[in-house]
């Protein structure tokens, strides 16, 4: 009873929409064959170069030729036409085994004595039943060459030798070094130095940055929740205005208050007979300066966040603690605090995650600045995102922004993945489904 199934494998292995032929699905084997006969077309001038271009990233450079220019190989160019093919190609392999397992399923029916799908029937088919499946095929295509593969293209660039000044297609070839790239970025003196300064202020914004606006924000709405407390939606709505200004703004404004030693902070502080601050132009207090503007920034999400969370927790566990002779603190040690930790975990660590990439807070108020002399193309305040910005924008250094880039990755993945697993509303979270 299998020579349906039989028959129908080897012939779709064969050749695609032979299978459903067979099956006597005439319009979607018809279907299946005009694929296979556009990707032999397709691929037969095209998947040689590519799989000799991803290898080679070119062999001849362009060059002058009795006084007139000879195009040549473009590394990049190249290396991005054979990302494309190689995509392409996987994106048929799964429609070839699809079109195996198709006519293999069709033919175990045929043995049942079930008559096979008409076209229009399929149809119908895949509205009734598969409908999301279908829907999101064409969104997964788009995240697969406008998301997946800029991402493999960045990773494969962390393992070329692409920078200025001497290796800049199409006047010069790249090629492939390998792992050269993240050896000189974390033992070559010149790149290490700056590597582990950047990455060391990097942690240490990321931590005081989310710890400072999410307690300050905590602080907040424990404040305006007292019961003493009048007009609580006009605080609110004050405390809420640097949040309700577009961050490119208010930066934009801090840092021109903070700007200079006669910048409007520097001359209120002057009324009180404090002396004017360095405040964006000396490293220690350009570090303190973008730290304070992030938290009038940043305050403001995490009171609503809480003041949200606040009005969820059932006022019969105050009773209880109440009950029990517990204080305020007490109170607020044994049900509040565990209650918003345990409600707002995931955001809090989405917070530190993001404040790892926080591009515009550092660009905007402080560019990175003030330089540090013996640091590559970087500033006291830069973070490896704003340092990767300038090495692939100012400085043209291509595979050391892919390895720093690498890097970030690897670090907002690692605590993201570990900490998510780790949270009591991830664990609980699991139970339930």
């Amino acid at each position: 009873m299998d020579r349906y199934r039989n028959k129908a494998t080897i012939l779709s292995l064969i050749s695609m929409g032979l299978g459903q032929i067979y099956n006597r699905q005439f319009i979607k084997g018809l279907i299946y064959l005009l694929i296979e006969a556009y990707a032999i077309i397709y691929f037969s001038s095209n998947l040689g170069r590519s799989l000799w271009g991803i290898v080679t990233l070119g062999d001849t450079p362009r060059m002058r030729v009795n006084g007139k220019w000879m195009e040549g190989d473009h590394s990049i160019f190249i290396l991005i036409q054979s990302l494309i093919t190689i995509l392409l190609l996987i994106i048929f392999v799964i429609i070839y085994i699809m079109n195996v397992r198709d006519a293999r399923k069709t033919a175990e029916k045929r043995e049942k004595g079930i008559q096979p799908n008409s076209f229009k029937q399929s149809i119908r088919y895949v509205l009734d039943y598969k409908f999301a499946q279908a829907f999101l095929t064409l969104p997964a295509i788009g995240i697969l060459f406008f998301t997946v593969m800029p991402i493999i293209f960045m990773v494969m660039l962390a393992f070329t030798n692409y920078s200025a000044p001497n290796h800049i297609p199409p006047a010069k070839l790249i090629d492939w070094v390998g792992f050269d790239t993240f050896r000189d970025l974390v033992s070559l003196k010149t790149w290490s130095h700056t590597f582990y300064g950047v990455l060391t202020w990097t942690i240490i914004w990321a931590v005081l940055s989310t710890v400072t606006t999410y307690f300050g924000g905590l602080l907040v709405a424990l404040l305006i929740n007292q019961k003493g407390i009048k007009f609580k939606g006009l605080w609110r709505t004050i405390l809420i205005i640097p949040y309700a200004i577009p961050q490119l703004i208010s930066l934009l404004v801090m840092r021109n208050m903070f700007n200079g030693q006669f910048g409007p902070v520097n001359q209120y502080l002057g009324y009180f007979g404090f002396g004017g601050l360095p405040w964006l132009t000396d490293p220690f207090w350009a570090k303190v300066t973008v730290i304070v503007v992030n938290m009038w920034v940043g305050i403001p999400v995490s009171m609503i966040l809480i003041m949200g969370v606040l009005t969820t927790i059932p006022r019969d566990m105050y009773e209880a603690a109440e009950v029990d002779g517990a204080n305020n603190y007490q109170k607020f040690r044994i049900v509040t605090l565990p209650m918003i930790l345990f409600t707002t975990a995931p955001t809090l660590i989405a917070q530190f995650a993001g404040n790892i990439n926080n591009f515009s807070a550092i660009y905007l108020l402080t560019s990175g600045n003030p330089v540090v002399g013996d640091y590559q193309y970087a500033g006291a305040t830069d973070l490896l995102v704003t340092w990767l910005y300038k090495l692939t924008l100012d400085q043209n250094k291509y595979n050391m922004a892919s390895a720093v880039g690498i890097i970030i990755f690897l670090i907002v993945a690692s605590f993201s993945i570990y900490n998510y697993r780790r949270t009591k509303s991830f664990k609980e979270e699991d139970m339930i489904q």
